[in-house]
């Protein structure tokens, strides 16, 4: 086939259409405008002049939008998925991820974020893979469950936080008799979008070894001492090397910031608003290079003032109840459900916990974003006005 004749196909069948309108700013409409237009879509090029208000917009407009899923609808279904889909090759994990419902069935939670629960029936082992994809662990209820990653047993429980940076071997294994939830976090979007992901499959199954069940990892036995770093650290690699943050590590210093406040001294973002960040021990920075995770606690009768940022955020509530705002919605809010923050829609949250909803008293909001990409390339941004500018 000739250059010519490749050039004639694309011509005939161009996904390139340009339409000349008469507008402010535009060339005039003439029949020479109009064969300059299909002169452009032969050649498949596209004048910046008529997409310039789509491709370069006054402020970011994402894809994604506002969107709520209830805990208790999902956990049902992951409960029937237990019983029907196997969790290994093919069932794979046997994750469900939530599908922004602007992003055309993807199973996107937002352009750059997967979100999914997992669920893991008594005495089931989840066979072992790796994938270039960064991603973390997110227990809101139950125990049971040990994740090897890398060959080291790390236990899973109520409030923790298990990171686990791109191309590590792992698997999951029950230990108990009753099935267990928790919710996976991905940047598989992002990879997907920028064509750099990898993937292969492990061991079928994990060794006896493996297979056990101690209270803490090797991870956590070196890396896990606060403001402790052995200094027989081998060099850093990307992510975290502690692969576990407990929860009464988490509760404590969230309790303490609001204690911190009571007594006159500060130690809160905002008055009634704890937050942390996890941190990579060896360095401070974030725990994983493309996600940041963090825990927020909001006293009962606080509400946040309102912030919007470049990027998108899954939130998690951990526990407590309370209204949300994202951009025009508004939902109430209690244990366990997911909700998505897309790109600088505004964002508050205002707490209605109290004894007989919360372990606290106040709304617990778990939370993670691409924060470190939008960084590392400058394009952060956060807006504590929500006025249109």
């Amino acid at each position: 086939m000739t250059e010519s004749s490749i050039t004639q196909d694309i011509a005939a069948g161009s996904p390139v259409r340009l339409q000349a309108v008469t507008a402010e700013g535009q060339p005039q409409v003439t029949p020479a405008l109009e064969e300059l237009y299909r002169g452009f879509e032969q050649e498949l090029l596209v004048p910046l002049w008529t997409e310039i208000g789509d491709l370069m917009p006054a402020r970011p407009r994402s894809r994604a939008v506002p969107h709520l899923w209830r805990w208790e609808r999902l956990r049902g279904l992951a409960a029937k998925a237990g019983d029907l889909v196997p969790v290994g090759r093919g069932g794979e994990r046997r994750a469900i991820a939530l599908a922004n419902p602007s992003l055309g069935g993807r199973p996107f939670a937002t352009p750059t974020l997967w979100a999914a629960i997992q669920y893991l029936m008594p005495g089931e082992d989840a066979p072992e893979h790796r994938h270039t994809q960064h991603a973390f662990r997110f227990v809101v209820e139950g125990s049971g469950v040990w994740t090897v990653v890398g060959g080291d047993p790390v236990p899973m429980n109520r409030g923790d936080f298990l990171p686990q940076a791109g191309w590590n071997w792992h698997a999951h294994h029950n230990a108990t008799s009753e099935p267990m939830a928790w919710i996976d976090g991905l940047d598989i979007p992002f990879q997907y979008v920028t064509e750099a992901q990898f993937f292969e499959f492990g061991r079928d199954e994990i060794t006896d070894a493996e297979r056990t069940t101690p209270e803490r990892s090797r991870s956590e036995r070196l890396w896990g001492h606060p403001g402790l770093r052995p200094l027989a650290a081998a060099p850093a690699t990307p992510g975290s090397p502690l692969l576990s943050y407990k929860w009464e590590y988490t509760n404590a210093a969230l309790r303490d910031q609001l204690l911190l406040e009571k007594e006159g001294f500060g130690g809160t973002v905002e008055p009634g608003h704890a937050a942390v960040r996890y941190t990579n021990p060896h360095d401070g920075s974030d725990v994983l290079p493309t996600l940041r995770a963090e825990f927020h606690r909001v006293a009962r009768g606080a509400e946040t003032a309102p912030v919007r940022e470049t990027g998108s955020s899954v939130y998690q509530v951990f526990d407590g109840c309370g209204v949300v705002t994202v951009g025009d919605r508004s939902w109430t809010v209690s244990r366990g459900d997911l909700f998505v923050v897309p790109s600088w829609e505004p964002f508050s949250a205002r707490s209605e916990a109290g004894a007989t909803d919360s372990d606290e008293g106040a709304l617990d909001l778990f939370r993670f974003s691409d924060a470190p990409v939008f960084e590392a390339l400058h394009l952060n941004r956060t807006d504590r006005t929500t006025k249109d500018a």
